[in-house]
């Protein structure tokens, strides 16, 4: 009778596991930026697995993941950190950390998690089993641009002090190296997947700004100084996003600040190379992951098209028009297909990248982030 028992009791905890057991590898989430919540989505049958609810204001939301794709660490704009177990479906833990937040990072090791923030300012880091705080870095100063380096390193820029910070969180405190004269009010910032180059645009002036981050000691290294000079530089409706930035071959393609146009710059030589005139300001340039396309979208009030780029050419191969405000892109891991949120007409469209068929289109209550699994084995993302 005993050994029948413990039988049964080893069955029970075999099917436990089995039914704890997902894969995560071709899942994504999709932000929901009016209610608060998020859709858990598969990638091959192209269709939502559930909704998660109660994440608050993501009007202007990013997430990473854990290393094992399980975990995704939501930031939104109330300053909220959501934990979400994408296996279990569900929000497992979820604190407020600030007033109003702009974007996170999470270690190379998946044990921390930064948020930089507007209101106070500076980046919290947190455990990223507990959410409970491991440190505080005020700045002064809104934050902007916060990546993760390797060697447990956080990189993050202020808007109002135009420097650039270095965290090094492998001690048991922050060692911060301070960078100076980083340019006038940097809004964004990217790095490289070899963690190697961090750029900063300017909007307060024209050009934007380098570090090497295999020097001990890095400097401001200027790149495209005065890219706008003898153009009259329009309104900037929508700030563009350095975090879609393209890396097509040995290129950066950027978005220009209140310029009809594309930049392209060497990665190595962090010289022009040149410039694609787009059809209104583009908000993100981002490459299919081999590289040979960029797809472009655009600020309002032309935010209803898609233009694409060939990295060989570069000249724009197709435009299209998904509908009204296109907000953000996604590849699938190989490139072959792109989700893009349509947010006024409250639909996620896929799209062939060879072809440019449309493939499927997922209802969505206002959508704007699209962000896949694949994004946590990446630096950077």
């Amino acid at each position: 009778m005993k050994s029948l028992i413990l039988g049964f009791v080893a069955s029970l905890l075999v099917f436990a596991a089995q039914a704890e057991s997902t894969a995560t590898g071709d899942l994504g989430l999709i932000i929901e930026r009016a209610t608060g919540s998020v859709l858990l989505v598969d990638q091959s049958e192209r269709a939502v697995v559930t909704r998660i609810e109660g994440l608050g204001d993501l009007s202007h939301a990013s997430l990473v993941y854990s290393p094992d794709e399980r975990f995704a660490y939501v930031f939104g704009r109330d300053g909220g950190l959501t934990k979400v177990d994408i296996v279990a479906r569900k929000i497992v833990n979820r604190i407020i950390q600030a007033g109003n937040s702009i974007g996170g990072a999470i270690s190379d090791n998946g044990r921390l998690v930064a948020v930089s923030n507007y209101e106070p300012g500076g980046v919290r880091v947190f455990d990223a089993d507990t959410l409970e705080l491991v440190a505080d870095i005020p700045t002064g100063s809104k934050t902007i641009g916060l990546v993760d380096a390797p060697g447990r390193k956080f990189v993050f820029t202020m808007w109002d002090t135009g420097e650039t910070w270095i965290a090094d969180m492998s001690g048991k405190a922050p060692e911060i190296i301070k960078i100076e004269d980083m340019g006038a009010n940097p809004y964004d910032a990217l790095i490289t997947g070899n963690g190697r180059t961090y750029i900063t645009g300017l909007f307060g002036e024209d050009g934007m700004t380098a570090l090497d981050l295999w020097d001990k000691t890095p400097k401001p290294i200027r790149v495209l100084p005065g890219y706008g000079r003898g153009q009259e530089k329009l309104p900037v409706y929508k700030m563009p996003h350095l975090e879609g930035w393209a890396l097509a071959g040995r290129e950066f393609v950027l978005p220009a600040v209140g310029h009809h146009e594309v930049l392209w710059v060497d990665a190595d030589e962090l010289i022009e190379t040149g410039r694609t005139p787009t059809h209104g300001q583009p908000v993100f340039a981002m490459a299919r992951p081999d590289g040979r396309q960029v797809w472009v979208n655009f600020a309002h009030p032309l935010n209803d098209t898609i233009q694409v780029i060939d990295s060989v050419t570069k000249k724009i191969i197709h435009q299209f028009k998904p509908g009204p405000a296109v907000l953000h892109m996604e590849f699938t891991p190989r490139g072959h297909e792109v989700w893009i949120s349509v947010r006024d007409a409250n639909k996620v469209m896929i799209y062939d990248t060879h072809t440019f068929e449309k493939l499927q289109e997922i209802d969505a209550d206002s959508p704007s982030g699209i962000f896949f699994t694949a994004r946590a084995h990446k630096t950077g993302l």
